[in-house]
């Protein structure tokens, strides 16, 4: 009854789903729930109350437990500020302690090879510290101090995706990170500076929604853009590890 806006799909082929919704086929569901692999609402999947607000990002760890992000306050009734994880079962896993979480929407967010978590948005804070639109989280959800991005990025970060090499290229409507030039595409060093080598040029001429990066490492971005650096792109584009379209 609302929008699907996230999914992430099991090695079993059961599908998590979150958005907007709270009923799936009649049955109160608050914006997240597992579906088997034929399409049937999995009631073993139990959320309780389930989150507040909206889901906008699931992922999977490798151990089966369940990372969401949004705008959600709550989940099953317990504090959760716009993170947290779920047990394979969909009950709240209370080991991982953002503490008082981010003070606005998590938008995106990554799984590092270690366990640790880059989280992405529209937060200025995260646990009471000052992260603009960008932060890493410890394993138990602890706020990782090593990576510091500095005054971060001026306007929102939509999506971030993690190369092979950990560092991490993020999209968004931001124009300046950490006070230079980039206009809603950057990449990070694994301890969250700006990498200078990654030279977009113009950028994008307006909003990056979605990252990702080929196996080749070519760069795919999806928004409201129409030019990339100069060359016209309606929306969707893919950048060469040389940066050029």
């Amino acid at each position: 009854n609302g929008s699907v806006l996230t999914m992430a799909s099991q090695s079993d082929g059961k599908l998590l789903i979150g958005g907007t919704f709270t009923y799936f086929s009649s049955t109160s569901c608050n914006r997240i729930l597992r579906l088997d692999s034929n399409g049937v609402l999995d009631a073993t999947f139990n959320v309780g109350s389930g989150a507040d607000g909206s889901v906008l990002c699931i992922r999977l760890q490798s151990d089966g437990k369940v990372i969401i992000g949004g705008e959600f306050t709550h989940y099953n009734g317990i504090s959760r500020n716009r993170i947290a994880r779920l047990n394979a079962d969909g009950s709240l896993d209370t080991s991982f302690n953002p503490g008082i979480g981010t003070d606005y929407p998590v938008t995106d967010f990554e799984i590092q090879s270690d366990g640790k978590i880059v989280i992405a948005g529209r937060f200025k804070f995260i646990n009471g510290t000052s992260r603009n639109r960008i932060a890493r989280l410890n394993a138990d959800g602890s706020l990782d101090i090593t990576f510091d991005p500095g005054s971060g990025a001026n306007s929102y970060i939509n999506s971030v995706s993690i190369q092979c090499d950990a560092k991490m290229l993020i999209g968004g409507s931001f124009t300046e990170f950490n006070g230079v030039s980039a206009n809603r595409i950057a990449r990070l060093n694994t301890d969250g500076t700006l990498d200078p080598s990654f030279v977009s040029g113009s950028g994008a001429n307006d909003y990056i929604f979605k990252t990702a990066i080929q196996a080749d490492g070519a760069i795919l971005i999806a928004g409201l853009f129409t030019s990339y650096n100069g060359t016209g792109r309606n929306r969707v584009a893919r950048i060469h590890s040389g940066l050029s379209i």
